[in-house]
C-alpha cells in the first residue's frame, strides 16, 4: 500500500494535533497525582464516556471483531456482546458508589472496605498483578494489531513498529496525565469512528454494493444468533457469554462492579451524576454504535480473502508468523482511495494511541499510587510522586514491548485475558453489597484463577487442545469454590472498617443490614427497584440499538422496525427513570 502526500500531510497533522493538547496539558498534569491520575475530578459526562469509548476503541479491536466473524460468522461476537449485562450493571448499581467513594483509584478500595494487614497485601498484590502484568499483556495485545496493520500496510517489520509505538506513547503519556489522554481521546475517537465507517463503505462498494455482499455470504455467517442445531457452537459463542462469561470474568472495560480505567473515568467525574452519565454513554456508543462498520469489513474480507492462502498471495512480504484470520482486517484497506487512506491511518494510529495512553496512565497510577507511594516512600512530595509515575510509564512501554514478540493473534490475546480474569467477577460484584467477603477471599480467587489459566496456556502451546469455553467454565468454577472456601474460613473485615465503609459509601441490599442499623446513618440514597429497572432498560436499549441496525443493514425491514420500536420504547423509559434515580438520592442525602 501506498500513502499519498495528502495522506502524509492528513497523518502527520494528527499527530502533531495530538502533541500539541499533550503540551497544554503538562503543566496542570505536574501539579500532583489528584491531576495527573483522575484530573482533579472535575471532568464532565460526555467527555469521560467518550474517553471509555476511545479506550477501547484500539487497532486489536477490529482485528479480534474480523477475526470472530470469519471463524464463525457474525454470532460469535456474543463473546464480547453479552458483556453489555454487566457494562450496564456498571451503570445502575456501581457508578454511584465509586464515585461516593472518593478514592484515588480503584485498589485504593481495598484498605477501605477491608482492614489489616490483608487488606495492604491485597492492594499491594493487585497493584503489581494488574498495573504490570495483566496492564502489560493487554498494551502488548494492542501492539501486536498495530505490528500486524504496519507489516500488511506498509511492509514495516515487528521491532520498527513496536519501537516506534512505544516511543509516540510514553512521550505523550508522560507529558499529559489524564486530562491530555482524556481531551485527546475525543478527538481521536471522532478520527476513529470516520476511518471506521470509511473502511467499511469502500469495501462494500468493491465487491459490488451490500445486496452483492448479503447474496455472496452464506445465511449462517450473518445470523446474529448461533445455528441451534449446532450445540457445540451455540453453547461456546452464546450460552456460556450470556450464562456465565459476563458475570464471571474481569476484563478491563468489562470488569464486574466497575473497576481498571472504567473506575478511574467515573472516578474523575464531576459528581455522582455525571460519574452514571459517562459510563451509559461509553456502554451506548461501545456496543451499539462502533460494532456494525467493522463486522460489514469483516464480511466483504470473506469474499476478497475467503481463506489465510488468499492473503498469503495477495500479499507475500507478511511475515507467516503474522498470518491469520485478524490481519484480514488490514489487507482490506488496500482499497481506500487517496486522502482516506491518510484518514484511515490516521484513525489506527489514534485507536492505537488512545488505548496506549489511557493503560499507560491507569497501569501507572497503580504502581505509583497503590504500590510505591503506600509501601516505599509514603512521606514523598507530589512533585516526587509524579517524577515517579513519569518513570513507570516509561518502564511499562518496555515491559509491554518485550511481550509483543510471545503473542501471535488477536483472539489469541482475547481468550488469555478472558481465562487470567476467569471466577474473579462474582466477587467484585457482591463486595459492595455482602459484608462477609474480605481481602483473602480476593486474594484466593486472583491466586487461583492465575494459576489455572497459565496451566492452561502453557498445555495449548504445547499442542493440548482444549476448547476455550470449556477451560473457561471449569476455571470458574474451581476459582469459584476456592474464594468462596476461602471467605468462610478466615475472619471478615474488622468491624469498625466495615461501619466506616458503609457511612462513605452506603451500599443498599440485605447484604449489609446488619452493620446498617450499627451505622447510625439511615438507608442508602440508591433504590433497587430502579436499578433493576435501569439495567433492564439499558441492556434492551443498546441490544435493540445493535440488532435493529443490523437488521435494516440486511434488507429485513419489518425486523428492523420490531427492534426499532424496543429502542423507543426503552429510550422512553430511561428517560422517564433517570430523573426519579438522580431526585431519590437527592432527598435521601
Amino acid at each position: 500500500m501506498h500513502l499519498t502526500p495528502l495522506d502524509w500531510a492528513i497523518l502527520i497533522a494528527s499527530l502533531v494535533f495530538c502533541f500539541i493538547i499533550a503540551a497544554v496539558y503538562t503543566r496542570r498534569a505536574s501539579k500532583g497525582t489528584t491531576e495527573f491520575f483522575v484530573s482533579g475530578r472535575a471532568m464532565p459526562w460526555w467527555l469521560l464516556g467518550t474517553s471509555m469509548v476511545a479506550t477501547t476503541f484500539s487497532t486489536d479491536t477490529p482485528n479480534l471483531v474480523t477475526n470472530l466473524v470469519r471463524e464463525k460468522g457474525v454470532a460469535n461476537n456474543w463473546v464480547w456482546w453479552a458483556f453489555l449485562l454487566n457494562g450496564m450493571l456498571t451503570v445502575f448499581f456501581y457508578a454511584r458508589l465509586w464515585r461516593r467513594s472518593g478514592v484515588l483509584t480503584d485498589l485504593e478500595f481495598y484498605e477501605i472496605r477491608y482492614s489489616g494487614k490483608s487488606a495492604a497485601l491485597v492492594r499491594g498484590f493487585r497493584a503489581i498483578y494488574l498495573g504490570l502484568f495483566f496492564n502489560c499483556v493487554i498494551m502488548a495485545s494492542v501492539t501486536l494489531a498495530a505490528v500486524k496493520i504496519g507489516n500488511i500496510m506498509f511492509g514495516w517489520s515487528r521491532p520498527a513498529t513496536v519501537f516506534w509505538c512505544a516511543v509516540f506513547s510514553v512521550t505523550f503519556s508522560i507529558l499529559s496525565g489524564l486530562w491530555g489522554v482524556v481531551v485527546t481521546d475525543l478527538v481521536q475517537f471522532i478520527m476513529a469512528m470516520t476511518g471506521a465507517v470509511a473502511a467499511a463503505y469502500f469495501s462494500v462498494k468493491h465487491v459490488g454494493g451490500l445486496s452483492v455482499l448479503l447474496a455472496n455470504v452464506s445465511p449462517q455467517t450473518l445470523n446474529l444468533v448461533p445455528d441451534f442445531g449446532n450445540w457445540d457452537l451455540t453453547l461456546s459463542i452464546l450460552i456460556i457469554p450470556l450464562t456465565i462469561q459476563w458475570w464471571s470474568v474481569w476484563y478491563p472495560g468489562a470488569e464486574p462492579g466497575g473497576g481498571s480505567y472504567i473506575a478511574q473515568r467515573v472516578l474523575a467525574a464531576k459528581d455522582e451524576k455525571h460519574a452514571m452519565g459517562a459510563t451509559l454513554w461509553f456502554n451506548v456508543a461501545h456496543y451499539a454504535l462502533r460494532p456494525w462498520p467493522w463486522i460489514l469489513v469483516a464480511l466483504c474480507s470473506l469474499i476478497v480473502y475467503p481463506d489465510l492462502d488468499s492473503i498469503r498471495q495477495a500479499f507475500p512480504h507478511v511475515s507467516e508468523e503474522l498470518i491469520g484470520h485478524d490481519i484480514a482486517y488490514p489487507a482490506m484497506l488496500k482499497f481506500l482511495p487517496a486522502g482516506f487512506m491518510g484518514i484511515m491511518v490516521a484513525s489506527l494510529a489514534a485507536a492505537y494511541f488512545s488505548t496506549i495512553e489511557t493503560h499507560l496512565n491507569w497501569g501507572a497510577s497503580y504502581l505509583v499510587h497503590d504500590f510505591y507511594r503506600r509501601f516505599i516512600r509514603p512521606e514523598a512530595t507530589e512533585r516526587h510522586y509524579v517524577a515517579v509515575s513519569r518513570i513507570a510509564t516509561a518502564l511499562l512501554m518496555v515491559v509491554a514491548a518485550v511481550l509483543v514478540f510471545f503473542l501471535v493473534t488477536a483472539r489469541e490475546s482475547f481468550d488469555l485475558m478472558l481465562s487470567i480474569g476467569a471466577g474473579t467477577g462474582l466477587i467484585y460484584i457482591l463486595r459492595w453489597f455482602w459484608w462477609r467477603i474480605n481481602a483473602w477471599s480476593e486474594i484466593a480467587a486472583m491466586i487461583s484463577s492465575f494459576c489455572v489459566a497459565v496451566g492452561l496456556f502453557v498445555a495449548k502451546k504445547r499442542g493440548v487442545e482444549i476448547p476455550t469455553h470449556l477451560s473457561l467454565a471449569a476455571t470458574v468454577a474451581f476459582t469459584t469454590v476456592v474464594w468462596v472456601i476461602a471467605t468462610y474460613v478466615t475472619r471478615p473485615a474488622e468491624k469498625e472498617a466495615l461501619l466506616r465503609f458503609y457511612r462513605l459509601v452506603r451500599p443498599f441490599g440485605p447484604g449489609w443490614a446488619k452493620i446498617r442499623e450499627e451505622s447510625g446513618v439511615g438507608p442508602s440514597p440508591d433504590s433497587l427497584p430502579h436499578c433493576l429497572l435501569g439495567w433492564v432498560l439499558g441492556c434492551v436499549l443498546v441490544y435493540s440499538a445493535l440488532f435493529g441496525t443490523g437488521s435494516f443493514l440486511y434488507g429485513k425491514t419489518a425486523q428492523g422496525v420490531v427492534w426499532l420500536i424496543a429502542f423507543l420504547i426503552s429510550a422512553a423509559g430511561l428517560a422517564w427513570l433517570l430523573p426519579r434515580i438522580f431526585g431519590a438520592a437527592s432527598d435521601k442525602k
